[in-house]
């Protein structure tokens, strides 16, 4: 049985779509400052921390206005996350601190920088990598809320804790939705996994991971074991006969059963033993678990959740009440946990110096690849 010390939402961020990129000179001095903040919390608090702190999506957005970029913006995660990777490269092994992934073709890199970091860790990469995937898919595949995952930033440490920043956009809304994970909150890939979303709800959201939608996540796993590809097809192609209700946005017009025949074939083959380890096969995407939760429903009877987890906007509110008077208790703790890692970074001369000679180094270290 699960145990009850279920992971918190903490945190909502409403994040519009900004075209172009930061300055050469804006981006150059964020590397610098995340270098620091990075390293006064690493050195005072543990690598450990910083996960924590990354995972934690008020002071994620909070360490983005630190460091200079747009308040609202949804590229806050992309460059923030790039000048942290950039700012502590050639230093992963001195700070036992690594990252991982990127935006765009850099977070398909993931699972290689992962593995090229294997000489400088303790933990086995390949549980690692798993970790990644299995995020990526569940917020692609799992939980289906309209946004697209572009970006993936992965963040672990070199005994195995891990985190995860990654986001997704809305195409017709042109907003972006942000993703948190942290391992050490995480007891069930499939089971309410984050520690924080951050965005507006556009709508109703197929929500797999969501505690209530269990029932329909042993339905689904048991019908592509079950069942033969040909009959689910079939089952699917009869449901397109029907009068849908008009409740969910999930209708059986959504699904073109010839296109997911491989899936339905592959899941067949491979006997998932539960929703995790369908989830992770190669080849079963969104349309495939939105077809099986459309047979789980209307075949079976067994419904999947559809409650979006986001639930508010903006991380502190605004001083003219829009769209929330400011939360001065939350607006007061960013302040204090930045500030702390401000004042940690005024090291004594010993500290100092060391951390300037790991700085040293890392400007001749030679770049693992």
């Amino acid at each position: 049985m699960r145990a009850m010390n279920r992971p918190v939402k903490t945190g909502i961020a409403n994040l519009p779509l900004h075209g172009g990129r930061a300055p050469r000179w804006l981006f150059e001095r964020m590397v610098k400052l995340g270098r620091e903040i990075t390293l006064a919390i690493v050195t005072e608090f543990g690598p450990e921390e910083m996960l924590r702190r990354m995972a934690d999506p008020f002071w994620f957005q909070a360490l983005g206005c630190v460091v200079g970029f747009d308040w609202h913006s949804s590229g806050v995660t992309t460059t923030l996350c790039g000048a942290l990777k950039e700012g502590i490269k050639g230093l992963e092994k001195d700070v036992g601190l690594f990252i991982a992934g990127g935006k765009g073709r850099a977070s398909r890199q993931t699972p290689a920088e992962i593995s090229r970091f294997e000489p400088l860790i303790l933990a086995d990469p390949a549980g690692l990598v798993y970790a990644s995937k299995m995020a990526a898919k569940v917020d692609n595949a799992a939980l289906q809320d309209g946004y697209q995952l572009y970006h993936h930033t992965f963040f672990f440490t070199a005994s195995g804790s891990w985190a995860v920043v990654q986001q997704g956009m809305n195409e017709d809304t042109r907003y972006a939705r942000r993703y948190h994970w942290l391992s050490e909150r995480v007891e069930d890939f499939t089971c309410e996994p984050h520690s924080g979303i951050c965005s507006d709800a556009v709508g109703r959201a197929l929500n797999l991971v969501a505690e209530e939608s269990a029932p329909a996540r042993t339905t689904i796993a048991q019908i592509t074991s079950d069942e033969k590809p040909e009959k689910l097809l079939n089952e699917l192609k009869r449901l397109k006969t029907l009068n849908m209700p008009s409740r969910h946005y999930l209708t059986a017009d959504d699904i073109h059963p010839e296109y997911l025949s491989k899936g339905l074939f592959l899941a067949y083959e491979r006997q998932p033993e539960d929703f995790e380890q369908l989830l992770g096969l190669e080849g079963i995407g969104p349309r495939t678990i939105r077809a099986l939760s459309l047979i789980s429903e209307m075949v079976y009877g067994v419904a999947p959740s559809f409650r979006d987890p986001a639930r508010y906007s903006f991380a502190h509110g605004g001083k003219d009440g829009h769209p929330f008077p400011v939360d001065r208790e939350t607006y007061d703790k960013s302040i204090a946990l930045l500030g702390d890692a401000v004042r940690r970074a005024r090291l004594d001369s010993r500290e100092k110096m060391e951390a300037l000679r790991r700085l040293s180094r890392a400007e001749t270290a030679p770049e693992i690849r």
